[in-house]
């Protein structure tokens, strides 16, 4: 996050004077795109002269003063660009900042070449500069990681250089701050890194990826000796067996802390660092209860790595106020009494009893954790405590080891609600390292077999007890997340520095105070709420021990293997230098070269570095582009080229010597030109291209083939006149410049013809990059007006012309469409014969594509007489065969191979005389997964009335909303739909927007009078596009409306426009349906592909409807059958009469009318019931690309009214880990007790022992049987059932029941492995969950083998 200018903390230094007016300064780094969205903000004092600026700036950015400008920004001073002067005596208020205001500054380039950036080792230690601050910076990247302290900005160059204090930092992965907490904390531990040191690893035993202790030893010696600001943790966590989606969890820096060191003891076995953990921070203590009545103690002996201390006791508003008065609870004993006596086994009896906790041994290195995070019972979260909770910088814990106060009435009466929570939570609190748990739940993924260690009672130790503080770990946030940072003293000068991730810098013990936490005021419980949320969490004291306490290993005290180990990273840091080093010369640039053979344009990016000549670089071009086959070295030459206009800039002759930085301009990270490797033949010369000049692609245009010829590429100069270009232009092609016209295509559809001589290239509009039109014929053409002559129409022709590929139905319609019958019978015969001769007419003497023409012709005539027979003797209304097509064969299967491949032209008027035969298209169908190019309908997809196209993604099935329900849902609860009326719809063929018809009210063509082109041709496609399959290229004038293209492709298809439709191919297969017949091909491009399909489209008042069976004991409960035309105003029983004939021919079902029903289909979820008196846009809302179930009946329909409600059950058997299949169950009402009593007559079990659950998510509503008994709610106490938690309201929810007097079987480890690997993998292959449970948060671990193991099982 990018904090704004308003909330920026303003860095203060430690000497200035607070009366002194104070300037600030906002730098924005522009010399490169990685830091122009960073800022660098300044305080300083008034007086400061320019030249400290200017160095204060350098130091921040980690830039060489002097190498770069500071100017004006985007203040009052913008209209300012000159730099300011860095060498002038003024102060800063005298150069014109203004004090109390935000005065922005960019920094830019010195004389056009970037900044240099400061060497690695000259880091300064001046530590008047050094900004005083604590708290978490903002990170690049740094998602999940909540804020309350806000700092400048640094530059990627600040990175590279080492902070003042002399300390690295570590880079934040994501997320992972609590590591680097931890991290820097055992860094700075001297007993910790010696004797991490003192570890010799053995490369032939471990691989030293996965080697946690080498990982760790490595990131010391590069915390110790390396120059960089901050480096990686990436090897630590991978020899961790994290991934980087670990980096992107956040986790507890305690958690941590224990997960580590027990990784660390598993690898130190038989090693002398075997017992170092327990060396350095395991404590003893006594967990003991002692009867009251006779004295008799029990107790055992436990060890812990840290002290967990409460913030707050539980229940109570006042929270502790020191570590003191925590660690006092925390041993607090607390007496059992009433029901929570204990058994004495002296007395043999329950008596009153003491239970509490005694300090034994206090680690060397004291961990105490202060429990910050708790659960609110009232709102059922988790919360941060941010309650005050001081710690002293030297803690005397002589005081709280082996305390026995047993004759004190005092303790012996203490029964305070804080002392007796604390008893009662001890064992929970402890970090027990020894106990006999699992290894997998104490994050380490070993068994362990350690088993629970009985130490004796030791001595009292009351010696010196006095420890220091050196570790304060600071959470920032809330319990959801947050930010983690160190505080840490540095036992070599005594200094404290806050280690936040890359950033080290000097604190106080002033700023360790404000980690105490607290508010001011008193808001009772929730006091913590409104206090800062940045407090220390984890606190880590040194015994004060002279005999004991280490200093770090200075270099000449390292063992050998750790020389050797910091020659070899320093040796890596230097390669890493000298390759930033190159990088930073490197020129990057996009370079395009135009394959002299394959005739493509090449894209790639040339890097080469600023001292390598044009010379070399043109060798490094050619290598890149793969030219040594193709052309000789010396063809070839790099000239600067502007890609997006197609403009060729300058050529560098006599400069191959030069260095290419200074050609280009210096080393930018992007550049506003390109580079072109151009080729030419052996015989060829190149063309000197100046700098100013415009380059001209000049297209000659025949009038007599009516042909336009590729462009020459003519340069001429913006202050030519037209007449001095027409020269130019002669001597370039040939022609005379007396009778040349010529003609400027200055934007799409704009032709200029420029016909007056004086005029400049300039004045008419030329630019960089240009295309004309040349003629220079005698004809009479050059008389006419220029917007009637035939050039203008050739050219408007030529502008306006695409080429595109059309793949025609692979089977030819064939006997199906004799079945055709058109709605409207009479003049079908007149009106085929009259579209076949409109398209045979102007063909000529080209006698194959008349060929097919003609035959197309009389198989459309004899059809439609066939057609208005069978519209004489039949109800069309209610044929279901209207979209049917039996197979006739496609005219152009009658094409022969060797068929010459002449053009056939197509220029005439398009004329119906009878526009009420044609059809309106429908919405769109794309359903590639049951593609048939004969289907009798096909399916609708996604539409849309405000586009023309509609999207089919082949791959993905229709999404449901995230509520369950579909857009167009029939009711939202369809018992109230039988009181409403008619809903107005929009999605049917007769008024949708995005369906049009042909023709005007008047009946009048609108593609009438409008001259087209149409041109095409056969053509083979590439091998892949489908055997068999028959292509056309079409040239044609997009203008084109897409009734008229489709009219034109009639003969090649064979059917009339109505039966096919026209699907535009996108990349990977997708397809778009083009629906709307006035709109033109104005979206088509050069190239694009369109598949035809055969199927007749939806007349007025119709929807395309996809029929799936619903078999809800089938695996697969969801099967498509076929697709259905159903109408507005029929009803449920009209539509099952059409669907009978189809389902027997295309399914193989042979039903009756009243052996299966329709009902809503939602995702795949069944819904409402369609009675047969419904009828569709009355009680049924319909929609385009509606989907509906089929579902075959085993016994009469019981559904008979909508006030009834249709549920299915299961039965659970719990006794025998089974679902039995479902049944349906049908209810009058919607009482729980019908419910009850409807399951107790189809299960036998009786009444008062049947209960109940609705299953989730999608039908089935699969759920393990190994959950199902307890994850659901079970037996709601409800009444009726459409109320929560149930919500049942429609037909097809899913009920299970079961025996309450049932018990569970009783499962061994192995049966529940077993079915839970069985259950797994069954509701994998389903696409359900293995659970619904709320996702847990991922526990930390740490894998000793490098990498986790695959549980399946796992959810």
């Amino acid at each position: 996050m990018v904090p704004s200018e308003e909330n920026q903390l303003v860095p203060k230094e430690v000497e200035s004077a607070a009366e002194e007016p104070r300037v600030l300064c906002i730098i924005q780094d522009t010399t490169n795109s990685k830091t122009v969205n960073e800022r660098v903000t300044l305080n300083l004092p008034a007086s400061t002269p320019l030249k400290r600026l200017f160095e204060d700036v350098a130091s921040k950015v980690g830039y060489v003063n002097g190498t770069f400008d500071l100017v004006w920004g985007n203040g009052d001073n913008v209209t300012d660009t000159t730099p300011i002067d860095q060498n002038s005596d003024k102060t800063i208020l005298d150069a014109g900042f203004e004090p109390g205001k935000k005065n922005f500054l960019h920094l830019t380039d010195k004389d056009g070449e970037q900044p240099h950036i400061m060497p690695e080792d000259s880091g300064t230690t001046d530590d008047s500069a050094q900004d005083r601050f604590i708290g978490p910076l903002p990170r690049e990247g740094s998602v999940g990681c909540t804020n309350d302290y806000v700092s400048q900005s640094y530059s990627y160059s600040s990175v590279l250089s080492k902070s003042e204090t002399g300390y690295v930092g570590l880079v934040n992965q994501a997320m992972t701050c609590y590591l680097n907490s931890l991290l820097q904390t055992l860094f700075m531990t001297p007993e910790f890194r010696n004797a991490l040191y003192k570890w010799e690893f053995e490369e032939s035993e471990e691989d030293p990826v996965t080697s946690i202790p080498y990982q760790l030893q490595r990131l010391f010696v590069l915390l110790q000796t390396s120059k960089k600001r901050a480096i990686e943790t990436t090897d630590v966590t991978r020899s961790f067996g994290w991934d980087s989606s670990e980096a992107w969890q956040q986790h507890d820096v305690q958690e941590l802390c224990r997960v580590m060191f027990d990784a660390l003891e598993q690898k130190w076995k038989q090693t002398e660092q075997a017992d170092l953990i327990n060396q350095l921070y395991q404590g003893k203590l006594k967990d003991y209860v002692r009867c009251l009545e006779c004295g008799y103690e029990g107790w055992r002996i436990d060890t812990y790595l840290d002290i967990p201390l409460v913030i707050r006791p539980y229940g109570s508003n006042q929270a502790f106020a020191s570590v003191e008065e925590a660690l006092h609870a925390f041993i607090q004993p607390e007496i059992l009494d009433g029901p929570n006596q204990y058994f004495c086994e002296r007395c043999k009896k329950k008596c009153d009893a003491r239970k509490g906790l005694r300090f034994l041994h206090f680690p060397y290195l004291l961990t105490l954790q202060l429990k910050r995070f708790d659960f609110d019972y009232t709102t059922m979260h988790r919360i941060k405590l941010n309650d005050r909770m001081t710690f002293p910088e030297e803690l005397d814990m002589s005081v709280f080891i082996d305390v026995e106060d047993e004759k004190s009435p005092q303790t012996e009466s203490c029964t305070d609600s804080g002392a007796e929570n604390e008893g009662s939570c001890h064992s929970d609190q402890m970090s027990n390292d020894f106990s006999n748990d699992d290894g997998v739940d104490e994050g380490i993924c070993l068994e362990s077999n350690s088993t629970a260690e009985r130490i004796p009672k030791t001595g009292s130790e009351k010696s010196s007890l006095l420890y220091e503080l050196f570790s304060v770990m600071v959470h920032s946030g809330s319990a959801a997340g947050g930010h983690y940072y160190a505080c840490i003293k540095s036992f070599s000068d005594d200094q404290w520095y806050s280690f936040n991730d890359q950033h080290v810098s000097k604190i106080t013990q002033e700023d360790i105070k404000k980690t105490y936490g607290g508010s001011s005021g008193s808001r009772g419980y929730y006091s913590s709420a409104f206090a800062s949320s940045t407090n220390a969490y984890m606190l880590i004291y040194r015994l004060k021990d002279p005999t004991r306490n280490a200093k770090f290993l200075e270099a000449h005290d390292y063992p050998e293997h750790i020389k050797q180990l910091v020659q070899k990273e320093r040796e890596l840091e230097e390669q890493e230098k000298r390759q930033r080093e190159i990088e930073r010369n490197t020129c990057k640039i996009k370079l395009f070269c135009m394959h002299p053979t394959k005739q493509i344009m090449m894209e790639n990016k040339l890097e080469v570095h600023k001292d390598r000549t044009l010379k070399e670089a043109v060798e490094i071009a050619y290598k890149l582009m793969d030219l040594e086959e193709a052309v000789p070295l010396d063809c070839c030459r790099l000239v600067k080229y502007d890609e997006f206009h197609d403009y060729l800039e300058r050529s560098y002759e006599g400069e191959e010597d030069t260095p290419m930085g200074l050609l280009l301009g210096g080393v930018k990270s992007t550049y506003m030109f390109d580079l072109l490797l151009e080729t030419r033949r052996p015989d060829q010369i190149f063309q000197c291209y100046k700098p100013g000049e415009v380059m001209v692609k000049v297209h000659v245009v025949d009038l007599k083939t009516e042909s336009v010829a590729p462009p020459i590429s003519v340069r001429a100069y913006l202050n030519q006149t037209v007449s001095e270009f027409k020269q130019l232009i002669s001597k370039a092609t040939h022609l005379p410049a007396e009778t040349m016209r010529v003609v400027l295509e200055r934007c799409y559809n704009d032709l200029r013809l420029l016909n007056i001589s004086s005029k400049t290239l300039k004045a008419e509009g030329f630019f960089r990059s240009n295309k004309v039109f040349i003629e220079s014929s005698e004809s009479l053409d050059h008389h006419v007006a220029y917007t009637d002559s035939h050039l203008w129409k050739l050219l408007d022709r030529h502008a306006n012309t695409i080429r595109l590929y059309v793949s025609l139905p692979e089977q030819s319609p064939g006997s199906q469409f004799r079945r055709a019958v058109y709605q409207k019978s009479s003049g079908d015969s007149g009106n085929l014969d009259e579209a076949c001769e409109r398209v045979k007419g102007p063909i000529g003497n080209m006698k194959s594509v008349e060929a097919i023409l003609e035959e197309s012709t009389e198989k459309l005539k004899s059809l439609s007489l066939q057609q208005q027979q069978e519209g004489d003797n039949g109800d069309s209304s209610k044929s279901t065969e209207a979209s049917d097509f039996e197979n006739i064969e496609s005219p152009l299967n009658e094409i022969d191979s060797s068929t010459s491949a002449e053009n056939r032209e197509l220029e005439n008027q398009i004329q119906i005389s009878d526009p009420e035969n044609l059809q309106s298209e429908e919405r769109s169908d794309s359903d590639v997964n049951n593609d048939r190019s004969t289907s009798s309908v096909d399916s609708d997809i996604l539409s849309s009335s405000h586009s023309s196209d509609t999207l089919c993604n082949v791959d993905n099935a229709p999404l449901p909303l995230a509520n369950g329900l579909d857009s167009h849902s029939i009711t939202s609860s369809r018992r109230s739909k039988a009181n409403q009326g008619k809903k107005e719809t929009w999605d049917t063929a007769e008024e949708d927007s995005g369906t049009d018809s042909e023709y005007d009210e008047s009946g009048k063509s609108r593609g009438e009078a409008q001259y087209m082109y149409f041109k095409s041709e056969p053509y083979t496609a590439d091998e892949g596009s489908g055997e068999g399959q028959k292509w056309l290229m079409v040239h044609v004038d997009k203008r084109i409306t897409l009734s008229a293209f489709k009219q034109h492709l009639e003969p090649f298809v064979g059917v009339p426009s109505s039966h096919f439709k026209v699907f535009r191919v996108y990349a990977s297969n997708q397809e778009f349906e083009s629906v709307r017949l006035n709109e033109t091909l104005s979206s088509f491009s050069d190239d694009n592909k369109i598949t035809i399909r055969l199927g007749r489209a939806l007349k007025k008042g119709e929807y395309r409807v996809k029929v799936y069976q619903l078999l809800v004991n089938e695996p697969e409960p969801c099967k498509f059958l076929l697709d259905a035309v159903f109408a507005k105003g029929m009803t449920v029983r009209q539509s099952k009469e059409e669907l009978l004939p189809q389902l027997r021919e295309q399914c193989g079902l042979d039903l009756t009318i009243d052996r299966f029903r329709l009902r809503k289909k939602t995702w795949k979820n069944p819904g409402t019931v369609f009675l047969d008196y419904h009828i569709y846009e009355e009680d049924i809302n319909i929609s385009s690309n509606w989907e509906v179930f089929l579902e075959i009946l085993d016994g009469i329909e019981k559904m008979k009214s909508m006030s009834q409600l249709a549920v299915l059950s299961r039965r659970w058997r719990p006794s025998e880990m089974k679902l039995d299949s479902f049944q349906e169950v049908v209810l009058e009402s919607s009482s729980v007790e019908e419910l009850k009593e409807k399951l107790s007559e189809i299960s036998g079990i009786p009444l008062e022992n049947i209960e109940f659950a609705k299953g989730r998510g999608t039908f089935p509503c699969d759920i393990s049987i190994l959950e199902i008994h307890q994850d659901l709610d079970w037996n709601p106490k409800v009444s009726t059932l459409n109320v929560w938690p149930l919500y049942i309201c429609d037909d097809g929810a899913v009920i299970f029941y079961r025996d309450k007097t049932e018990e569970l079987m009783e499962l061994t480890d192995e049966q529940r492995n077993e079915l839970m690997k069985k259950e797994s993998s069954r509701l994998q292959k389903t696409g359900h969950r293995v659970t619904y449970s709320p996702r847990k948060e991922k526990a930390l671990k740490i894998y000793l083998d490098g990498a986790p193991n695959k549980d399946l099982t796992q959810d």
